[in-house]
């Protein structure tokens, strides 16, 4: 059977999205991540280092869920509807989407903006038009909504905690790389349970559902309590339990 030019075109080897890891380059910029709370962009380099093979474990896995096979072909690229403040304006008080809308206007943050520290020293592998990365593009911009479902904060030990219950979440070897390096700082101080409170993050994480196979529009209008008890999402009550003024301390922070 002859096949057609376009057919052709269609069947050429694709590109592959790598999934090995590169544990030397992940430590270095650990290493820098700890000098330095506020370098984002290390954040991506050592996710970029491991987390390869989950974030395909990943897309395979929302596959086998019920809305997962809608979801993977519909790909939208979530980031885009987290830019619309009319659609985010939309959204009822009380809601998971109201307290995401409250959360970035007050901190000044954007999806775009997580974005494009994503990019940085990037070869535009991050935006290629393949299932995985389209994958690693969802699970970077729903990071902010999981603040708000696990009722972590910005501070350094909210952000050690977040990490944590990502790793729980996506078994990606960079969170549990970071969490693991904000713990052993984190040891240092004994005034406070840093560590206990990392460590109820993988514990939240863990017996919660998995969040990546969430539809995120249909989430972003239900009632935020309603959502974490729906979802297993348990209160953070060790990190509750530190002061407010004391949170950014003891541990890096990881976005």
């Amino acid at each position: 059977m002859a096949m057609t030019a376009d057919a052709a075109d269609f069947r050429s080897e694709p590109r592959l999205v790598s999934t090995k890891m590169d544990w030397g380059h992940a430590l270095r910029s650990l290493r820098r991540l700890l000098a330095d709370k506020d370098d984002t962009h290390q954040v991506f380099e050592i996710m970029r280092a491991l987390n390869g093979a989950s974030t395909a474990n990943g897309y395979q896995r929302l596959l086998t869920t019920v809305e997962g096979g809608r979801i993977a072909f519909e790909r939208k690229e979530f980031a885009d509807r987290l830019m619309d403040d009319a659609w985010l304006d939309s959204l009822p008080e009380g809601s998971v989407g109201a307290a995401y809308r409250n959360f970035i206007r007050a901190e000044n943050l954007s999806a775009e903006g997580l974005a494009d520290v994503s990019r940085e020293g990037r070869n535009g592998d991050i935006d290629e038009a393949h299932p995985y990365a389209w994958f690693g593009r969802r699970t970077r911009d729903v990071h902010d909504i999981w603040h708000i479902l696990s009722g972590y904060h910005r501070d350094a030990t909210g952000e050690a905690c977040l990490v944590a219950f990502s790793y729980a979440q996506t078994k990606g070897l960079g969170w549990a790389l970071i969490a693991l390096g904000a713990a052993s700082r984190a040891r240092k101080d004994k005034q406070y349970p840093y560590v206990k409170a990392i460590w109820q993050g993988y514990k939240r994480g863990k017996a919660a559902q998995w969040l990546l196979g969430q539809d995120y529009e249909r989430l972003m209008a239900e009632p935020l309590e309603a959502a974490r008890a729906r979802l297993g999402i348990t209160p953070a009550t060790i990190y509750n339990s530190i002061p407010a003024d004391v949170r950014d301390g003891a541990v890096p922070k990881a976005a």
